[in-house]
Formats: C-alpha cells, sequence, structure tokens
C-alpha cells in the first residue's frame, strides 16, 4: 500500500485531480524515464499536522526543516549515514547509506510524505520510493537539476535567460567556444560540484588543455558559459503547492568570499522594479517546472539591469535562512507547507536583515562573543540570532552556523557584522 493510501494519525486527504499535467512525471532521473504526456498525473494529498515527514538527508536542511514541522505539530524521520546527523538531533533517524535500499524501504513505512534535502538523491533509491511512497516533489525535478545542461535548457523553455553556453565534449570544442564567449569563461562538470567545486575560470588560452583535463575526471559533461559581468547576485525562494499556489520571498542580495556564500542582504539593494522581476521570473521557474516545495533560483544583475538566471536548486536553500526570523513564514515552514498540501503562508518581510553565514573557523570566535555582553549590537540597535547546526567538526570552510542581524536598516547590520572580530580570522 502507497503513503497516498494510508490514513495516519494527522488525518490524509486525497484530492483526486487536483494536480495539473505538468506534476506527471513517474520517475525522472538517470535510468528511469521521465513519465510520457499521457500518463495519469500523481494524486495531490493534503497531510495533516501529527503526521511523520520522511527526509532524505540528515543535515542542517533537514534540521530546520524538522524544527519547523514541529512546531506545526509533525514528527520527522530522517534517513542519513552519519550517525547523530543534526537533523538526527531533533528527529528520528535511520543510520544507514543513501543508496541502501531497505533503509529506504524503512523511511517510506514509517513516513506519510517524504522530501529530501539534498538534490543528488541516488537514482535507484528516488525511482524505488516515487513507486512505494508519496513523494509529492516527483522526480522529473531532480532529474532536471543533477545536470546543468538539462537545468538550462529547462529554464530557457519557461522563458527565463541564462548566460549563453555550450556543451563541450572535447578539448577542441572547449578552444572554439572560448574563441567565441571570450575570456574569462566558467568551464563547469554537469553534474556535482557545489561551493565552487567542479568549475574552472578559464582566463587565458593557455590553462585550456589543463582546465578540460582536469574536469574530464569526474567522467561527465562539460558546459562552458560566458561569463556575466555582474554588479550583483541575487537569489530569490519560490514555493509552489501541489495545488498550483505559488508565492515568492523577498529577493536577497548575496555576496559570496571564496565561492561560499558570505553573506545574504535583505532588501536587496537594486530597484523595486528589478526586485519585482526577480520575484516574477523565479515564479515563472516554479510554474513552468512544476515544482513541489521550494526551489531556489540564483541570479545575475548586470550593469544595465538584465538578469540571468544561473542556478536552481530544488530545496530549502542557504540564502533563505534569513526568513527564519525577518519574514512570516520561513522558508522551511513554507516548505512543509508546500509538501503536505496546506495553504501557503504569507511571505512579508518584517525587518530588514543580513544573514552571515558561520564555518569552522568562525566557531570558536563566534563562542567567546556569545558569552559577553554584546556592546556593539547595543550600539547599532541590532538583535543578531545564532543558529548552529550542531556538526561535530568544526572543519574549515565548512557551514556550521549561521547568524540572522535583524536590523533598522541593512547598513546597521552590516556594520554590526565588520565591527566583530568573528569573520577576520
Amino acid at each position: 500500500m502507497s503513503a497516498a493510501d494510508k490514513q495516519p494519525s494527522g488525518g490524509l486527504i486525497s484530492l483526486n485531480g487536483a494536480l495539473g499535467a505538468d506534476e506527471g512525471a513517474a520517475c525522472g532521473i538517470d535510468g528511469c524515464a521521465p513519465a510520457s504526456a499521457g500518463e495519469t498525473a500523481p494524486q495531490a494529498n493534503v497531510i495533516l499536522p501529527g503526521s511523520t515527514i520522511g527526509i532524505l538527508g540528515g543535515g542542517q536542511l533537514g534540521r530546520m526543516m524538522a524544527n519547523a514541522g514541529s512546531a506545526m505539530g509533525y514528527r520527522f524521520v530522517a534517513l542519513d549515514p552519519t550517525p547523530d546527523a543534526p537533523c538526527g538531533q531533533v528527529a528520528e533517524q535511520i543510520v544507514a547509506a543513501y543508496d541502501d535500499r531497505e533503509a529506504a524501504r524503512e523511511l517510506a513505512k514509517r513516513s506519510d510524505v517524504i522530501t529530501y534535502e539534498f538534490e543528488n538523491v541516488d537514482a535507484g533509491v528516488a525511482a524505488m520510493l516515487m513507486q512505494e511512497s508519496y513523494v509529492p516533489q516527483g522526480s522529473e525535478l531532480l532529474y532536471t537539476t543533477q545536470h546543468r545542461l538539462r537545468e538550462k535548457r529547462a529554464i530557457e523553455a519557461a522563458g527565463v535567460k541564462v548566460a549563453p553556453y555550450s556543451e563541450i565534449r572535447s578539448v577542441d570544442e572547449l578552444r572554439e567556444a572560448v574563441g567565441r564567449f571570450g575570456l574569462p569563461c566558467v568551464l563547469k562538470t554537469a553534474t556535482g560540484g557545489y561551493d565552487g567545486k567542479g568549475q574552472w575560470v578559464i582566463r587565458g588560452e593557455e590553462e585550456i588543455p589543463e582546465a578540460y583535463e582536469t574536469l574530464s575526471r569526474a567522467k561527465t559533461e562539460l558546459v562552458l558559459e560566458q561569463f556575466i559581468r555582474f554588479e550583483k547576485e541575487l537569489s530569490v525562494i519560490a514555493a509552489r503547492s501541489p495545488q498550483g499556489e505559488v508565492k515568492t520571498f523577498p529577493a536577497a542580495e548575496n555576496v559570496h568570499v571564496d565561492n561560499i556564500l558570505h553573506l545574504s542582504i535583505v532588501p536587496a539593494r537594486a530597484s523595486e522594479a528589478v526586485l519585482r522581476e526577480a520575484e516574477r521570473l523565479a515564479a515563472a521557474i516554479a510554474e513552468g517546472l512544476g515544482a513541489v516545495g521550494l526551489i531556489a533560483v540564483e541570479l545575475f544583475l548586470t550593469a544595465d539591469g538584465e538578469l540571468f538566471v544561473n542556478e536552481l536548486a530544488p530545496r530549502p536553500h542557504n540564502s533563505g535562512h534569513y526568513t527564519m526570523e525577518a519574514c512570516r513564514t520561513s522558508q522551511f515552514e513554507q516548505h512543509v507547507r508546500a509538501i503536505c498540501g496546506l495553504p501557503l503562508g504569507d511571505t512579508t518581510l518584517l525587518t530588514p536583515v543580513v544573514m552571515v553565514n558561520v564555518l569552522g573557523e568562525h566557531i570558536e570566535p563566534l563562542l567567546k562573543h556569545v558569552a559577553v555582553a554584546d556592546s556593539a549590537a547595543a550600539r547599532h540597535g541590532v538583535a543578531p540570532k545564532v543558529h548552529l547546526y550542531g556538526k561535530h567538526e568544526a572543519k574549515h570552510k565548512r557551514k556550521m552556523g549561521h547568524i540572522n542581524v535583524l536590523a533598522e536598516n541593512v547598513d546597521a547590520a552590516l556594520a554590526w557584522i565588520s565591527e566583530t572580530n568573528i569573520w577576520r580570522v
């Protein structure tokens, strides 16, 4: 019996036919073909509080999702190979590898609905869960966003611009594409890679052979992107329910250091017209790709006001952590609402905020800072809200937590961040 047929203690209500045909994907990951247009769309279900949400992945996103959903009355169980994983500290945990099918079956057995906190879900496990459980996000969006070329084509099909790109199958093709795009340009692996990994910024023709040889070792397709000379990086978190309701959160302005997100500034320092357009594009992508749950849309803003989509992430996102205190509904509550078929929450921004990431090297100065009175916070009129993820080892450049700095304006929040010694190590 599938999870869609269960009657959990919290109550699961079937809404037959509530999904449109764009949701009619069976399994769209490698080795499992996407559903054909003639196939019946899956049911949309309302999963009421008291039910159990299963999470593939037990990291910090799962932890914060479980914290938000538990306040609504949901129970959680996560599957993660790391004992006492961040999510496992606040929810039940099945300790097993992601490709362990028996463990995945156990997750399905104990859950009324299943979601994921990262994109690289094992293809075989995802296909099996689609057959044996209720996975409202489906697998088609995973199939698309796990592969940069498929993702870019899907974004274009939704009527949204991406940077000019070319598939690369040989060093000669790379040389020709570099000639067309000009220098610098960015060579990326089509799969895998995050926080700058799996990428090579080519700044001179002499780098072409080494860049191709190095990234070819990943044994996946390569894609070359024209370098967009952007003024700002923005991101918008959009949510879509199985019933087709779509809401977006206010756009964040993102600042990266060493290819890792450092700051998310909200409101973003751009014109109202640009911010409205960024939110419109994110909503168009959520609708065009038939997303269920959250989808994070990262964009480049050029000097002449053009917006190009850089990447997508079909899940809660680091740049949306600011919503936890600064919005009427957090991204994590919104994701729970969306996958459970509840009405989406109000995304209104309550206060300006700057989210700053805490990496492994920042933990020691942060702990010293929180142990004493914060005179700088009082002086700047800000309220820093600390979130630590419960990771056992504070590795260099590893995301260990974040702080949402609530303020009357973002300049005050940025001044507090600059004045502390936490991020100067």
